[in-house]
């Protein structure tokens, strides 16, 4: 494949609620690219996308899976990302290395919670996005309503681009309102062939009024398209199209397409769209940076003759060796290549560059600015860091984190296991950054750390299955967190002598509460540290993030809190690294003890779907378990609840809720806020 024009590359992702069909539509494009000739199926673990294990066995996406394919003279670049909340990593890190997004919604489900998720990752990150509504073939199927859940819960602008040809069952093509064409789609070779007719005459009054209202939202972003339109001229395709580029690429605009993927429907004019609509990298709007030497701020174009700068925005352990998938916002790399890294401020060399097809690999000699690959050889990079030419070193924005909320306790079954266990986890860490892993100081119990039970348990049968680790896990535990509920102050001296040498440091910290979901907020005020040479400041700084990790209730982080620096005196002949360090330390500890600490746990925010008969049974359950109403939706033979659900109590929920509905109700979880824990979790830590 010949390098291509940079305004003929698409970087985009797919992503939605989980079983919304991202990789049964990625298998699509796949096989209509020509990339691959037999189209996989989720449900019988041989999709392409799903190459894991535990992906075939489970059905599931678990891994952002990265591809390169072709359709016209366009290069696509495609991440297919999971729609489980405890893998929203993978949405966050994807998202924030590519131009675009196919968002896919299930025409019978609608937005569902983790596509509201993955909207606002995308919003966060301004990635452009139109969507696909799919499962049109399924019974109640209703792209009216998805399209009025994008406006009321997204407050989105959804534009309809097509109109369904039959319903549900009988449903065989759409009308392109673009092109005023009716466009059916072949069963017998796959989809792969359709063919374009007039629109059926019955059909001709909802097309016309439903292209009207297209015209009309082109007319925002083209004052030619709203003169047209005033005059009844008619408005040419490439017009519209360009009109709608910029509602697009302006995040304004969210363009929807109908199909059905497992029945290979609609899937082509999906391809056509992606490259009228969706950025080139040069449409992206330049990385914001810092240049390391002299800390100005600067924007990376996309330019193949510019310094390097790449985000490594995924890692891998692949075959117990570390692969990068990198991100090139400018400049060339080629393997021999040495780059700077951002993280370490040290330099690392790239000893070969891939394409990744899945989990194959084809390996490269070149890639340029807009490209995403991956490279071998770069021993320390982790997720978020930037790699920049050693002359001209930058940093890009990073990454945000979602925090991990339950753990469990884990050991090694044999003595050979237990040598293997620690550097199996290591690699894992490099993988995933909201899996931690801690030694427990009371226990000597090692501790895992995730988003939830499946992504543990996921965890767990990759020691065994990629790494030959055998493990016991103990049950999972919720990770609480700490905060205060009165502001404090302390002033602590520290001197003593150790080894010979007299190490002295003195600091006055102060704590104030603050409201639920406002996180740690760390101030040092300039005008303390100034006096403070730059490499004593830097380990201030570090004592007082690392101190903040550790409450004094059960050690969990603590949170919704400020922390400020109000004094710290320098003198030259007496303060020490050491002195400062434990200084800070003891007066920590001291002023959160005086702050009345308290322990907050982790609530989950709830979509339960149950048939009408069990609602009752159901949400006297929820009550049970501390759960808050919030809202139920009522559709035909079925309720959708919405709830705020403590974490303690959904352990082991999916059992009890298929026995109070005889195997029909199912449910959704993500995590929502930290909350004040009740009195009975307090006294179990010893705490009122």
């Amino acid at each position: 494949m010949t390098t291509p024009q940079l305004d003929r590359i698409r970087n985009f992702g797919i992503i939605s609620h989980i079983d919304a069909g991202k990789t049964t539509v990625s298998e699509r494009m796949l096989f209509y690219t020509g990339e691959i000739h037999k189209m996989g199926e989720v449900h019988d673990g041989m999709a392409v996308m799903d190459w894991m294990e535990q992906e075939q066995q489970r059905g599931i996406t678990i891994t952002a899976t990265a591809t390169r394919c072709q359709w016209n003279d366009h290069i696509f670049n495609l991440i297919d990302t999971p729609g489980h909340i405890d893998f929203t990593i993978e949405v966050e890190r994807s998202l924030r290395a590519l131009d675009g997004a196919v968002a896919i919604f299930s025409a019978v489900e609608g937005v569902q919670p983790q596509s509201e998720s993955v909207w606002r990752q995308a919003d966060r990150y301004r990635v452009p996005r139109i969507c696909l509504i799919n499962k049109m073939d399924r019974i109640g199927a209703d792209h009216d309503q998805v399209l009025e859940a994008l406006k009321a819960k997204l407050q989105a602008r959804p534009l309809l681009l097509q109109l369904p040809i039959g319903t549900e069952e009988h449903f065989i093509g759409v009308i392109d309102l673009i092109r005023r064409q009716a466009l059916y789609f072949e069963d017998n070779d796959f989809g792969k062939t359709w063919r374009a007719e007039e629109i059926p005459s019955q059909m001709l009054p909802a097309a016309q009024l439903q292209r009207e209202q297209l015209l009309e939202a082109a007319a925002d972003f083209d004052d030619n398209i709203l003169a047209a339109v005033l005059e009844g001229a008619p408005v040419e395709e490439q017009v519209i199209i360009a009109a709608l580029r910029v509602g697009v690429l302006r995040c304004e605009l969210f363009p929807v397409i109908l199909g059905s993927a497992l029945r290979n429907k609609g899937i082509q004019p999906l391809l056509d769209m992606i490259c009228a609509l969706l950025p080139s990298p040069l449409d992206a709007p330049p990385a914001p940076a810092k240049q390391l030497n002299s800390n100005e701020s600067l924007h990376i174009e996309t330019r193949s003759d510019g310094p390097v700068c790449a985000l490594a925005f995924k890692v891998l352990a692949d075959e117990g060796r570390k692969l990068t998938y990198l991100r090139i916002y400018s400049g060339q790399i080629t393997p021999g290549d040495v780059l700077h890294n951002s993280r370490t401020r040290s330099t690392e060399k790239v000893a070969r560059l891939f394409r990744m097809h899945a989990h194959k690999r084809e390996r490269i000699q070149e890639a340029g600015a807009g490209d995403i690959v991956t490279a071998t050889g770069l021993k320390q990079v982790l997720t978020g860091d930037t790699l920049s030419s050693p002359d001209t070193p930058l940093q890009l924005a990073g990454l945000n984190y979602p925090e991990p909320v339950v753990s469990l306790a884990i050991e090694a079954k044999t003595v050979d296991d237990r040598d293997k266990l620690p550097l199996a986890l290591e690699k894992l860490q490099w993988e995933d950054p909201t899996f931690k892993v801690k030694e427990d100081s009371e226990t000597g119990q090692t501790l895992l750390t995730g988003m939830g039970e499946l992504h543990l348990e996921v965890v767990t049968q990759r020691l065994k299955t990629d790494f030959g680790v055998d493990t016991t896990t103990g049950r999972p535990q919720v990770v609480y967190r700490e905060t205060i509920r009165c502001a404090s102050q302390h002033h602590e001296v520290f001197e003593r002598d150790i080894d010979g040498k007299t190490h002295c440091g003195e600091v006055t910290i102060r704590l104030n509460p603050l409201p639920r979901k406002q996180g740690l907020s760390i101030d040092i005020p300039d005008a303390v540290l100034a006096p403070w040479p730059d490499e004593l400041a830097q380990r201030i700084r570090e004592q007082l993030q690392q101190g903040c990790q550790s409450g004094p209730i059960a050690g969990y982080p603590l949170t919704d809190l400020s922390v400020s620096l109000v004094d710290a005196p320098y003198d030259s002949h007496r303060v020490s690294e050491l002195g400062i360090a434990n200084a800070i330390s003891r007066a920590l500890y001291q002023v959160l003890r005086d702050s009345a600490p308290t322990l907050l746990e982790p609530v989950m925010a709830l979509e339960l779907t149950t048939p009408s008969d069990y609602t009752g049974r159901v949400m006297s359950s929820l009550n049970q378990k501390r759960g808050q109403i919030e809202g139920i939706t009522s559709r035909p033979g079925q309720e959708i609840i919405r709830a705020s659900v403590p974490l303690l109590e959904m352990f082991g929920y999916m059992t009890e809720l298929r026995s109070a509905t005889k195997g029909q109700g199912s449910f959704t979880m993500e995590f929502s806020h930290f909350e004040q824990a009740p009195a009975e979790i307090l006294s179990k830590f010893g705490s009122k």
